[in-house]
């Protein structure tokens, strides 16, 4: 057999290279090798030095993937948690026996685990969506002209103000609800309507259960008028079997608010609101 003793001895100089810490591109330099094909005959054989395997990025995705695997993760959660696909997945995990099947209340508890950290993340970016939408509204609505309050006011009385009845005639004003902004805003309309504020009478509604005074004075801070102008408080009949929400230091009752010689502003009332809801196109 004949032997090139030629590329012997050119291979035996380019592994004594390579051994000696030489990278490819510099031992084709120095042996004046030509081609990548004759340079890895060269090196065949030849294992890679270590300082010239670079690490896997994905190492440590797959060592996670092989503990929560041991800890009975299904390949779904594994590849959920660690954001890469399921396939890549059952390539890392699929030489480890399968984990055995969960009890029903291990289910459970990481069923509600899963619900927990959902939930944990999603609320923050609801409320921040919320936010937005409600910021940009007040935006657009911008500073309400005192037309644009008498119609508002006129439509928020019709929704929560005393009316008329077919069987019995008002025409007084009494508005009464829970919300203090609502209540303020309900004020700011009989100011643009014209109504004196020595005009009102008001009475706070609210559960014996509840503090009663403290209820007293937060409401007559929201009305920001003179105690003479509140008449005594309604006690509501606490029922032990209702299970009440509006309970607590932020339950303040409701306030009613009575307008003294009102017929006239309620005939206003009545057209404004009439007014506005005639204005609606019918399908």
């Amino acid at each position: 057999m004949v032997v090139n003793n030629g590329f012997e001895n050119l291979r035996e100089r380019a592994i004594a290279l390579r051994r000696a810490g030489r990278s490819r591109r510099e031992i084709k330099q120095l042996l004046a090798i030509g081609s990548n094909a004759t340079l890895n005959e060269a090196l065949r054989g030849e294992p890679p030095q270590p300082w010239t395997l670079r690490p896997n990025a994905k190492d440590g995705l797959r060592k996670a993937a092989r503990e929560l695997r041991q800890r009975g993760l299904s390949y779904q959660q594994i590849a959920s948690d660690l954001g890469v696909s399921k396939s890549t997945v059952s390539l890392w995990v699929r030489d480890l026996p399968r984990p055995p099947r969960l009890s029903y209340e291990e289910c459970r508890k990481r069923h509600a685990e899963a619900v927990r950290r959902y939930w944990a993340a999603e609320r923050p970016a609801r409320a921040q969506r919320r936010d937005a939408i409600r910021l940009s509204a007040i935006a657009q609505a911008g500073v309400l002209s005192k037309r644009e309050v008498l119609i508002a006011g006129a439509i928020a009385y019709w929704c929560e103000g005393s009316k008329n009845k077919p069987h019995r005639r008002w025409d007084r004003v009494a508005f009464i609800n829970s919300d203090p902004a609502l209540i303020s805003f309900f004020l700011r309309f009989l100011d643009a309507a014209g109504i004196d504020r020595d005009r009102l009478i008001f009475r706070v509604y609210i559960h014996g259960s509840a503090d009663v005074g403290a209820a007293e004075k937060f409401w007559l801070a929201t009305a920001g008028v003179t105690p003479s102008q509140f008449r005594k408080t309604v006690l509501k009949k606490h029922n032990p079997v209702t299970e009440r929400r509006n309970t607590g230091a932020d339950y303040h009752g409701c306030l009613r608010i009575n307008v003294q010689r009102s017929a006239d502003l309620y005939g206003t009332i009545e057209g404004w609101a009439a007014a506005a809801m005639a204005s609606v196109p019918r399908p």
